[in-house]
Protein backbone atom coordinates (compact mmCIF):
# COMPACT_ATOMS: atom_id res chain seq x y z
CA UNK A 1 0.00 0.00 0.00
CA UNK A 2 1.49 3.15 -1.01
CA UNK A 3 1.72 5.92 1.72
CA UNK A 4 -0.04 9.24 1.73
CA UNK A 5 1.44 12.33 2.80
CA UNK A 6 -0.77 12.02 5.90
CA UNK A 7 0.23 8.71 6.23
CA UNK A 8 3.21 9.58 6.46
CA UNK A 9 2.71 12.29 8.90
CA UNK A 10 0.80 10.39 11.18
CA UNK A 11 3.73 8.01 11.18
CA UNK A 12 6.76 10.22 11.46
CA UNK A 13 5.19 11.74 14.60
CA UNK A 14 4.09 8.18 16.23
CA UNK A 15 7.46 7.00 15.29
CA UNK A 16 8.94 10.00 17.31
CA UNK A 17 6.73 10.32 20.01
CA UNK A 18 7.20 6.81 20.96
CA UNK A 19 10.68 6.54 20.35
CA UNK A 20 11.71 9.38 22.27
CA UNK A 21 9.48 8.45 25.55
CA UNK A 22 11.34 4.59 24.78
CA UNK A 23 14.33 5.82 24.86
CA UNK A 24 13.96 8.93 27.94
CA UNK A 25 12.31 5.73 30.40
CA UNK A 26 15.29 4.07 29.08
CA UNK A 27 17.78 6.18 30.02
CA UNK A 28 16.19 6.78 33.41
CA UNK A 29 15.54 3.73 34.56
CA UNK A 30 19.41 2.63 33.60
CA UNK A 31 20.48 6.08 35.94
CA UNK A 32 18.33 4.67 39.02
CA UNK A 33 19.31 1.22 38.95
CA UNK A 34 23.45 2.25 38.74
CA UNK A 35 22.58 4.59 41.35
CA UNK A 36 20.74 3.11 43.80
CA UNK A 37 21.14 -0.72 42.98
CA UNK A 38 19.35 -2.68 40.86
CA UNK A 39 17.53 -4.30 43.49
CA UNK A 40 15.58 -1.40 44.67
CA UNK A 41 13.92 -0.57 41.02
CA UNK A 42 10.84 -1.58 41.34
CA UNK A 43 8.97 -0.26 37.79
CA UNK A 44 8.45 -1.92 34.39
CA UNK A 45 10.73 -2.49 32.11
CA UNK A 46 10.24 0.18 29.19
CA UNK A 47 8.97 -1.23 25.56
CA UNK A 48 9.84 -0.14 22.35
CA UNK A 49 6.17 -0.38 21.15
CA UNK A 50 7.06 0.42 17.08
CA UNK A 51 7.04 -2.74 15.90
CA UNK A 52 4.24 -2.66 13.47
CA UNK A 53 5.41 0.44 12.19
CA UNK A 54 8.47 -1.13 10.92
CA UNK A 55 7.46 -2.31 7.93
CA UNK A 56 6.72 1.16 6.57
CA UNK A 57 9.10 3.33 8.10
CA UNK A 58 11.67 0.24 6.07
CA UNK A 59 9.96 0.76 2.73
CA UNK A 60 9.88 4.83 3.10
CA UNK A 61 14.40 4.65 4.14
CA UNK A 62 14.65 2.40 1.13
CA UNK A 63 12.50 5.15 -1.37
CA UNK A 64 14.79 7.86 0.50
CA UNK A 65 18.04 6.04 -0.96
CA UNK A 66 16.53 5.97 -4.55
CA UNK A 67 15.71 9.52 -4.50
CA UNK A 68 18.46 9.98 -2.25
CA UNK A 69 16.42 12.27 0.12
CA UNK A 70 18.52 10.20 3.55
CA UNK A 71 19.18 13.32 5.58
CA UNK A 72 15.38 14.50 5.65
CA UNK A 73 14.60 10.82 6.38
CA UNK A 74 17.42 10.57 9.01
CA UNK A 75 15.80 13.76 10.35
CA UNK A 76 12.26 12.69 10.06
CA UNK A 77 13.26 8.99 11.60
CA UNK A 78 15.77 8.57 13.98
CA UNK A 79 17.10 5.06 13.78
CA UNK A 80 15.96 2.31 15.93
CA UNK A 81 17.30 -1.27 16.81
CA UNK A 82 14.36 -2.83 18.49
CA UNK A 83 11.12 -2.63 15.95
CA UNK A 84 13.59 -4.23 13.20
CA UNK A 85 14.67 -7.41 15.54
CA UNK A 86 12.04 -9.55 13.58
CA UNK A 87 13.46 -8.85 10.02
CA UNK A 88 16.88 -8.73 11.10
CA UNK A 89 16.28 -12.61 12.65
CA UNK A 90 16.19 -13.19 8.89
CA UNK A 91 17.96 -10.66 6.88
CA UNK A 92 21.12 -9.77 9.39
CA UNK A 93 24.55 -10.81 9.13
CA UNK A 94 27.72 -10.10 11.05
CA UNK A 95 29.74 -7.03 10.12
CA UNK A 96 33.69 -8.42 11.60
CA UNK A 97 37.07 -7.38 11.06
CA UNK A 98 36.70 -4.25 10.58
CA UNK A 99 40.16 -2.14 10.14
CA UNK A 100 40.75 1.59 9.81
CA UNK A 101 42.88 2.45 6.70
CA UNK A 102 42.90 6.29 6.66
CA UNK A 103 41.13 9.80 6.15
CA UNK A 104 37.41 8.39 7.03
CA UNK A 105 38.09 4.41 4.91
CA UNK A 106 38.00 1.17 6.65
CA UNK A 107 37.68 -2.29 5.44
CA UNK A 108 35.34 -5.40 6.50
CA UNK A 109 33.90 -8.00 5.85
CA UNK A 110 30.23 -9.41 6.40
CA UNK A 111 29.54 -13.32 7.59
CA UNK A 112 31.16 -15.60 9.94
CA UNK A 113 34.34 -17.49 9.87
CA UNK A 114 32.47 -20.63 7.97
CA UNK A 115 30.16 -18.44 6.14
CA UNK A 116 30.24 -17.12 2.56
CA UNK A 117 32.35 -13.55 2.97
CA UNK A 118 32.03 -10.91 1.34
CA UNK A 119 34.81 -7.76 2.02
CA UNK A 120 33.93 -4.05 1.40
CA UNK A 121 35.79 -0.77 1.58
CA UNK A 122 33.56 2.05 3.30
CA UNK A 123 35.02 5.21 2.40
CA UNK A 124 32.84 8.09 3.80
CA UNK A 125 29.33 6.87 3.16
CA UNK A 126 30.32 4.91 -0.31
CA UNK A 127 30.59 1.57 -0.21
CA UNK A 128 33.17 -0.87 -2.45
CA UNK A 129 32.97 -4.19 -2.87
CA UNK A 130 36.38 -6.23 -3.51
CA UNK A 131 37.12 -9.41 -4.47
CA UNK A 132 34.98 -12.28 -3.44
CA UNK A 133 37.97 -14.16 -2.77
CA UNK A 134 38.84 -12.44 0.08
CA UNK A 135 38.34 -14.32 3.31
CA UNK A 136 39.75 -12.37 5.82
CA UNK A 137 41.37 -9.29 6.44
CA UNK A 138 43.71 -7.98 9.65
CA UNK A 139 45.76 -5.04 10.55
CA UNK A 140 49.43 -4.99 12.81
CA UNK A 141 48.81 -2.93 15.90
CA UNK A 142 52.01 -0.86 15.05
CA UNK A 143 53.75 0.15 11.44
CA UNK A 144 50.07 -0.10 9.36
CA UNK A 145 50.70 -3.44 8.35
CA UNK A 146 47.17 -5.34 6.10
CA UNK A 147 47.21 -8.84 6.05
CA UNK A 148 44.39 -10.48 3.35
CA UNK A 149 43.68 -14.16 2.83
CA UNK A 150 42.54 -15.18 -0.04
CA UNK A 151 42.42 -18.69 -1.98
CA UNK A 152 44.14 -20.02 0.65
CA UNK A 153 46.93 -17.54 0.48
CA UNK A 154 47.88 -14.96 3.09
CA UNK A 155 49.93 -11.52 1.78
CA UNK A 156 51.09 -8.57 3.90
CA UNK A 157 51.73 -5.31 2.50
CA UNK A 158 53.07 -2.04 4.20
CA UNK A 159 50.30 -0.29 4.01
CA UNK A 160 46.97 -1.33 2.51
CA UNK A 161 47.32 -1.94 -1.22
CA UNK A 162 50.95 -1.10 -0.57
CA UNK A 163 53.93 -3.28 -1.07
CA UNK A 164 53.87 -6.69 -0.44
CA UNK A 165 55.88 -7.88 2.34
CA UNK A 166 55.42 -11.97 2.73
CA UNK A 167 53.18 -13.73 1.04
CA UNK A 168 52.35 -17.46 2.77
CA UNK A 169 50.62 -20.11 1.11
CA UNK A 170 48.69 -22.17 3.57
CA UNK A 171 49.33 -25.96 4.34
CA UNK A 172 48.02 -27.20 7.73
CA UNK A 173 46.04 -24.09 7.98
CA UNK A 174 44.08 -24.53 4.43
CA UNK A 175 40.53 -24.69 4.06
CA UNK A 176 39.81 -23.56 7.46
CA UNK A 177 37.65 -20.78 8.65
CA UNK A 178 39.65 -17.79 9.89
CA UNK A 179 37.97 -16.10 12.92
CA UNK A 180 41.03 -13.05 12.63
CA UNK A 181 43.98 -12.96 11.22
CA UNK A 182 46.76 -10.31 12.94
CA UNK A 183 49.93 -9.77 10.85
CA UNK A 184 53.02 -8.86 13.32
CA UNK A 185 54.22 -5.63 13.01
CA UNK A 186 57.06 -6.29 10.55
CA UNK A 187 54.36 -7.93 8.46
CA UNK A 188 56.90 -11.33 8.40
CA UNK A 189 54.49 -13.38 10.15
CA UNK A 190 50.69 -13.59 10.91
CA UNK A 191 48.88 -14.59 13.76
CA UNK A 192 45.76 -16.42 12.84
CA UNK A 193 42.83 -17.78 14.89
CA UNK A 194 40.24 -20.21 13.87
CA UNK A 195 38.25 -22.68 15.50
CA UNK A 196 40.46 -25.19 14.02
CA UNK A 197 43.04 -23.90 16.29
CA UNK A 198 45.31 -20.97 16.28
CA UNK A 199 48.65 -20.69 14.46
CA UNK A 200 51.91 -18.33 14.00
CA UNK A 201 51.78 -17.90 10.09
CA UNK A 202 55.21 -17.61 8.32
CA UNK A 203 57.95 -18.74 5.42
CA UNK A 204 59.08 -21.14 7.77
CA UNK A 205 56.03 -23.33 9.26
CA UNK A 206 52.59 -22.75 10.58
CA UNK A 207 52.78 -23.49 14.32
CA UNK A 208 49.85 -24.24 15.85
CA UNK A 209 49.74 -22.56 19.56
CA UNK A 210 46.31 -22.94 20.92
CA UNK A 211 45.27 -25.53 22.16
CA UNK A 212 47.86 -27.89 23.51
CA UNK A 213 47.54 -31.34 22.39
CA UNK A 214 46.54 -34.35 24.61
CA UNK A 215 49.67 -36.74 24.21
CA UNK A 216 47.32 -39.40 26.36
CA UNK A 217 44.70 -38.92 23.80
CA UNK A 218 44.85 -40.66 20.21
CA UNK A 219 41.71 -38.77 19.13
CA UNK A 220 42.72 -35.82 20.04
CA UNK A 221 41.54 -32.57 17.32
CA UNK A 222 42.82 -29.20 17.83
CA UNK A 223 38.54 -28.01 17.38
CA UNK A 224 37.98 -24.99 19.72
CA UNK A 225 35.02 -22.77 20.39
CA UNK A 226 35.03 -18.86 21.12
CA UNK A 227 38.44 -18.73 20.18
CA UNK A 228 40.64 -15.38 20.57
CA UNK A 229 43.54 -14.29 21.04
CA UNK A 230 45.48 -10.73 20.69
CA UNK A 231 49.40 -9.55 20.43
CA UNK A 232 50.70 -6.84 22.59
CA UNK A 233 50.57 -3.96 20.22
CA UNK A 234 54.85 -4.13 20.48
CA UNK A 235 54.62 -7.79 19.58
CA UNK A 236 56.41 -9.14 22.64
CA UNK A 237 53.42 -11.13 23.89
CA UNK A 238 50.57 -13.01 22.47
CA UNK A 239 47.58 -13.85 24.42
CA UNK A 240 45.52 -16.82 23.15
CA UNK A 241 42.21 -18.26 25.35
CA UNK A 242 38.87 -20.58 24.49
CA UNK A 243 35.53 -22.11 26.04
CA UNK A 244 37.72 -24.94 27.62
CA UNK A 245 41.02 -22.86 28.18
CA UNK A 246 42.06 -20.49 30.57
CA UNK A 247 44.08 -17.28 28.82
CA UNK A 248 47.51 -18.13 28.14
CA UNK A 249 50.01 -15.75 27.67
CA UNK A 250 52.58 -16.64 25.22
CA UNK A 251 56.46 -14.98 24.37
CA UNK A 252 56.24 -14.35 20.46
CA UNK A 253 57.20 -17.64 19.99
CA UNK A 254 54.82 -19.32 21.31
CA UNK A 255 56.20 -20.74 24.45
CA UNK A 256 53.67 -20.33 27.51
CA UNK A 257 54.72 -18.04 30.28
CA UNK A 258 51.86 -18.07 32.32
CA UNK A 259 48.32 -18.59 32.38
CA UNK A 260 45.42 -15.99 33.79
CA UNK A 261 42.17 -18.03 34.77
CA UNK A 262 39.13 -17.38 34.32
CA UNK A 263 36.88 -15.27 36.52
CA UNK A 264 33.39 -15.87 34.92
CA UNK A 265 32.89 -19.34 33.09
CA UNK A 266 34.44 -19.01 29.48
CA UNK A 267 37.53 -17.24 28.21
CA UNK A 268 36.39 -15.20 25.15
CA UNK A 269 38.39 -11.77 25.10
CA UNK A 270 41.48 -10.22 25.58
CA UNK A 271 43.70 -6.76 24.36
CA UNK A 272 46.29 -4.86 25.14
CA UNK A 273 46.21 -1.06 26.47
CA UNK A 274 47.42 1.41 23.93
CA UNK A 275 50.61 1.52 25.73
CA UNK A 276 51.01 -2.39 26.64
CA UNK A 277 50.81 -1.94 30.21
CA UNK A 278 47.95 -3.75 30.62
CA UNK A 279 46.37 -6.73 29.60
CA UNK A 280 42.61 -7.30 29.83
CA UNK A 281 40.53 -9.96 29.46
CA UNK A 282 36.83 -11.17 29.18
CA UNK A 283 35.11 -14.39 30.36
CA UNK A 284 31.35 -14.70 30.02
CA UNK A 285 28.66 -16.71 31.11
CA UNK A 286 25.34 -16.97 29.07
CA UNK A 287 25.20 -13.16 28.12
CA UNK A 288 27.24 -11.90 31.44
CA UNK A 289 30.22 -11.49 32.16
CA UNK A 290 33.67 -9.97 34.03
CA UNK A 291 36.72 -8.79 32.29
CA UNK A 292 39.69 -8.13 35.03
CA UNK A 293 43.18 -6.53 34.25
CA UNK A 294 46.49 -7.57 34.55
CA UNK A 295 49.96 -5.52 35.12
CA UNK A 296 51.52 -6.46 31.61
CA UNK A 297 55.33 -5.74 32.78
CA UNK A 298 54.56 -8.93 35.45
CA UNK A 299 53.80 -12.25 33.50
CA UNK A 300 56.62 -13.79 35.06
CA UNK A 301 55.18 -13.51 38.76
CA UNK A 302 51.59 -13.39 38.38
CA UNK A 303 49.37 -16.30 39.99
CA UNK A 304 45.53 -15.78 39.22
CA UNK A 305 43.59 -18.91 39.72
CA UNK A 306 40.58 -19.10 38.37
CA UNK A 307 37.46 -17.68 40.04
CA UNK A 308 39.42 -17.17 43.03
CA UNK A 309 40.33 -13.18 41.90
CA UNK A 310 43.81 -12.37 42.87
CA UNK A 311 46.00 -9.01 44.01
CA UNK A 312 47.56 -9.59 40.52
CA UNK A 313 44.45 -7.75 38.97
CA UNK A 314 41.46 -6.11 39.14
CA UNK A 315 38.28 -5.91 38.12
CA UNK A 316 37.75 -3.45 34.85
CA UNK A 317 34.26 -4.44 34.28
CA UNK A 318 31.86 -7.03 35.89
CA UNK A 319 28.48 -7.15 33.60
CA UNK A 320 29.69 -7.78 30.26
CA UNK A 321 30.05 -10.76 27.95
CA UNK A 322 32.87 -8.97 25.28
CA UNK A 323 32.90 -9.76 21.82
CA UNK A 324 35.46 -7.04 20.89
CA UNK A 325 36.79 -3.54 21.18
CA UNK A 326 39.57 -0.98 20.74
CA UNK A 327 41.96 0.49 23.10
CA UNK A 328 42.81 4.35 22.76
CA UNK A 329 44.67 6.24 24.44
CA UNK A 330 42.94 7.06 27.55
CA UNK A 331 40.47 3.81 27.99
CA UNK A 332 38.99 0.62 26.46
CA UNK A 333 36.01 0.33 24.19
CA UNK A 334 34.16 -2.66 24.39
CA UNK A 335 31.31 -4.47 22.99
CA UNK A 336 28.80 -6.19 24.07
CA UNK A 337 26.33 -9.53 23.77
CA UNK A 338 23.11 -6.92 24.54
CA UNK A 339 24.40 -4.58 22.24
CA UNK A 340 26.34 -2.12 23.97
CA UNK A 341 29.33 -0.36 23.51
CA UNK A 342 31.00 0.95 26.45
CA UNK A 343 34.30 2.92 26.89
CA UNK A 344 36.07 2.06 30.56
CA UNK A 345 39.60 2.74 32.00
CA UNK A 346 42.51 0.81 33.62
CA UNK A 347 41.41 1.00 36.52
CA UNK A 348 37.64 0.53 36.34
CA UNK A 349 36.31 2.98 36.23
CA UNK A 350 32.98 3.60 33.93
CA UNK A 351 33.23 6.65 31.49
CA UNK A 352 29.85 5.98 29.43
CA UNK A 353 28.07 3.29 27.69
CA UNK A 354 25.98 3.64 24.25
CA UNK A 355 23.41 1.23 23.02
CA UNK A 356 23.23 -0.27 19.64
CA UNK A 357 21.46 -3.21 19.58
CA UNK A 358 22.23 -6.76 18.38
CA UNK A 359 25.38 -8.67 18.86
CA UNK A 360 28.51 -6.62 19.12
CA UNK A 361 30.97 -8.33 16.69
CA UNK A 362 33.51 -6.00 14.98
CA UNK A 363 35.25 -2.08 15.91
CA UNK A 364 37.95 0.52 14.59
CA UNK A 365 39.00 3.25 15.54
CA UNK A 366 40.62 6.19 13.63
CA UNK A 367 43.91 7.35 14.30
CA UNK A 368 42.97 10.49 16.02
CA UNK A 369 40.59 8.82 17.86
CA UNK A 370 37.91 10.76 17.01
CA UNK A 371 35.22 8.42 14.78
CA UNK A 372 34.57 4.73 16.00
CA UNK A 373 32.53 2.36 13.50
CA UNK A 374 30.96 -0.53 15.02
CA UNK A 375 29.70 -3.51 13.43
CA UNK A 376 26.69 -5.86 14.34
CA UNK A 377 25.42 -9.46 14.20
CA UNK A 378 22.27 -7.48 13.35
CA UNK A 379 23.83 -6.49 9.42
CA UNK A 380 24.50 -2.86 10.79
CA UNK A 381 27.95 -0.95 10.22
CA UNK A 382 27.63 2.55 12.50
CA UNK A 383 29.48 5.46 12.42
CA UNK A 384 29.99 7.36 15.45
CA UNK A 385 32.01 10.79 15.78
CA UNK A 386 33.09 10.45 19.64
CA UNK A 387 32.00 13.28 21.62
CA UNK A 388 30.78 15.51 18.94
CA UNK A 389 27.07 15.96 20.50
CA UNK A 390 23.77 13.65 20.18
CA UNK A 391 21.99 13.98 17.32
CA UNK A 392 18.40 13.41 18.49
CA UNK A 393 16.55 12.61 21.69
CA UNK A 394 16.25 9.04 20.75
CA UNK A 395 20.00 7.89 21.62
CA UNK A 396 20.36 5.09 24.94
CA UNK A 397 22.90 5.30 26.82
CA UNK A 398 25.35 8.34 28.74
CA UNK A 399 27.41 8.81 25.98
CA UNK A 400 27.33 12.64 23.69
CA UNK A 401 28.07 10.83 20.33
CA UNK A 402 26.79 11.77 17.18
CA UNK A 403 25.93 8.88 15.11
CA UNK A 404 27.09 10.42 11.50
CA UNK A 405 25.25 7.32 9.76
CA UNK A 406 24.20 3.42 9.77
CA UNK A 407 24.47 1.27 6.52
CA UNK A 408 22.16 -1.46 6.96
CA UNK A 409 23.93 -4.93 4.59
CA UNK A 410 21.24 -7.16 5.38
CA UNK A 411 20.78 -10.03 2.74
CA UNK A 412 18.74 -9.71 -0.24
CA UNK A 413 18.31 -5.93 0.03
CA UNK A 414 20.37 -3.55 -1.24
CA UNK A 415 22.75 -1.90 0.52
CA UNK A 416 20.82 1.24 2.92
CA UNK A 417 22.37 4.22 4.48
CA UNK A 418 19.90 5.52 7.48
Amino acid sequence: MKLTDKNIEDLKQEWNLKGSTYATNVNNMVEFGETNGWENWKGEEPKDERGHLAISVFQLLKEANKTHTVTQFRTDFPPAHIPFVHLMQDKGQSIMQLNFIDHGKIVFVTGTAYEQRQAYILSEDKTLKLDESIHAIGKSKQQNVFAIAANNTIVTTQGWEGEIISAFILDKAKDIGITELIPFNDGLKVLLVSSDGIYIISNDDEHMIHPLPDPEDDEWEPYIDMENATLSNDNTYIVVGDQCYDHRVLDNTGKEITQIGTQSAYPDFCLFSKNDEQLITNSCHFYNGVTIGVDASNFNNINIPAYEGSEDCITIEDGMRVYCGVATSKFYILGDAFGYIKAVDSKGHSIWKHFLGSTITGMTISDDEKTLWVGSASGIIHKLKLNQGLRDNHTIGTGNHYEDFRLIFWKDEPVLKW
